[in-house]
This record gives structure tokens, C-alpha cells and sequence, in this order.
């Protein structure tokens, strides 16, 4: 769990610390007016903290060029379950849908490069910020991961993201097929003039990174259908606690959440390790 008493401040420093942080959420959301779209940055967590520590200076540098008024939300997995990406941008999308315009549901190991990748609220639709002409990893058509924005009432519309999928991949998959029934268009930054090399900055370690690609039970036939039973009228968590961190003067608010797991409907929300059982051989009595 990521929490503020790490740092191991007394009271009179954590009181300057809580005043910082108030005073740097006023002033940037004065700087940049109170008739500007609210931005939530929501970015589903476990382990990443070195990813973080570059992440919440980076944005906030890039978005202040822009003028976006936002903040960061990290959803932290508190629990021993298998990674949820999905559930835990829905936590997110609860946690904060009363309080800002629109979202952005993002990668922490994802740096935005380009000044052309404007995040503006998605009117129309959802806005696929690493589309897969400037992803430095995925190129196909349907990729809508790393970053995505949407407005509340869009992802309230198409029930959030499914609840289904424990460990990596295929949920931004699924949630494509949820935009596309709906009849929204996604659309993607125009006049970007980079390519998979220099529109973002990628600082995922995938040797001490490694994903979590176990498929156990019938967890590979389920997953591959479009979901019509889970999403945000079913997430079932509980909120742990909430921390307000400020990581170079950037204020970080950190949700540190316990998913709950219906073991029933999904039990590869826990996939234990295949052990081979060493073989007992029995002695055949010789015929006397």
C-alpha cells in the first residue's frame, strides 16, 4: 500500500505538508480559470512507484502548457487479488465523477511527448490519446489503451468497463466493443507529426515489470465475449483509505482500494501455480 507515513513526518510537518497541497489545487485551478473543463486523471496502480515518481511531474509540467485544470487519482489495488485494471478505473470514475467534466483513464508508465496531443474534453466522444499510429507497442486498429478520455455521462452510458478481467489484457478490448454498440466514435489527436518512436515516452521495465498473463479455469473462453453482466452497476470494493501526497510540489490524491471478488463467477481472480505431484510407484510382489 502506498501510504503518506513513509515519509515519517511529525504532525507540525504533515499540517505545512496538507497546506501545500490546498494551496497548490486552488492555484491551479485559478490559474487557469473556473470556466475551463476539470480534468481527473485516473491511474489504475500496484507496485509502480518509480513509475510515479517521473509520471506526476511529467503531466503536470505537460498539461500546464495547455491550461487543463486536473488532478491526479491513483487507484491503488490494496488487495491480494490479481491485477483489475478495468475495475479499478471504475473505482476511479466513482470516486470522482461529481467533482470534474471529464477523465482520462491512464497509464502510469506512459509519458505524453508531443504538444499536439491536446487532452480537451471529448464532445462527441471518447478521445484516444495513444492511438496505435503513435503507441510505441500497439498498432492495431481497435487499440484504445494507455490513455483514453471520456466524459462521466459517456462512460455512465456504457456501464464503465467490464469486471471480468483479472490479470493483463484484453479489457480495453472489451470496452471497445461497449463504445462501438453505443454508437459513439472515437477519435484521435490530429496534426501529430511523430511516430511510434517520439510521441511518448515509455518506462516500462518488462523484466522487473513482468505481466500477468496466467489464464486459469475458463478465464481464456469467458474473456473473449463481450460482457453484458458487469461494469460499474456491479463493481463491489471497498475504499481502504485515501492519502493526499505531494510528489514535486504536484498534488497526488491516492485511493487505496480492496476489490472484492465474486469467486463463483470468476475464480481466476486467483490462479494458483501448476505444481507437479512426483509420480509414487508401488513395488509389484514377485509371483512366489
Amino acid at each position: 500500500m502506498i501510504s503518506d507515513d513513509t515519509c515519517k513526518c511529525d504532525d507540525e510537518q504533515r499540517d505545512r505538508d496538507l497546506q501545500h497541497e490546498q494551496f497548490h489545487k486552488s492555484f491551479r485551478v485559478l490559474e487557469h480559470g473556473s470556466d475551463r473543463k476539470r480534468l481527473a486523471i485516473i491511474v489504475p496502480f500496484r507496485d509502480r512507484f518509480d513509475e510515479l515518481l517521473q509520471f506526476a511531474p511529467h503531466m503536470a509540467a505537460f498539461l500546464s502548457k495547455q491550461g487543463v485544470p486536473f488532478h491526479i487519482f491513483v487507484v491503488n489495488q490494496n488487495d491480494r487479488y490479481r491485477f483489475n485494471r478495468a475495475s479499478l478505473i471504475n473505482v476511479g470514475f466513482l470516486q470522482v465523477r461529481d467533482g470534474y467534466d471529464y477523465f482520462a483513464m491512464h497509464d502510469v508508465d506512459l509519458l505524453p511527448l508531443n504538444n499536439n496531443l491536446r487532452y480537451e474534453y471529448p464532445e462527441h466522444g471518447p478521445l484516444h490519446i495513444s492511438g496505435p499510429e503513435y503507441h510505441p507497442k500497439y498498432h492495431y486498429a481497435a487499440f484504445i489503451g494507455g490513455i483514453l478520455l471520456l466524459r462521466m455521462d459517456h462512460f455512465a452510458q456504457l456501464n464503465g468497463m467490464s469486471n471480468r478481467y483479472w490479470g493483463w489484457g484484453l479489457e480495453d478490448d472489451e470496452f471497445y466493443v461497449r463504445i462501438k454498440e453505443a454508437g459513439l466514435e472515437v477519435t484521435r489527436p490530429k496534426n501529430v507529426s511523430t511516430g511510434t518512436a517520439d510521441t511518448f515516452r515509455h518506462v516500462h521495465d518488462r523484466v522487473h515489470r513482468r505481466r500477468d498473463t496466467t489464464k486459469c479455469f475458463n478465464q481464456r473462453e469467458v474473456t473473449r465475449k463481450r460482457d453484458r453482466e458487469t461494469g460499474l452497476s456491479t463493481i463491489a470494493y471497498t475504499l481502504h483509505s485515501r492519502r493526499e501526497l505531494t510528489i514535486d510540489g504536484v498534488p497526488v490524491t491516492v485511493l487505496n482500494v480492496d476489490l472484492q471478488c465474486d469467486k463463483q463467477r470468476t475464480p481466476w481472480c486467483e490462479c494458483e501455480p501448476k505444481v507437479d505431484t512426483p509420480s509414487v510407484k508401488v513395488a509389484k510382489k514377485k509371483a512366489t
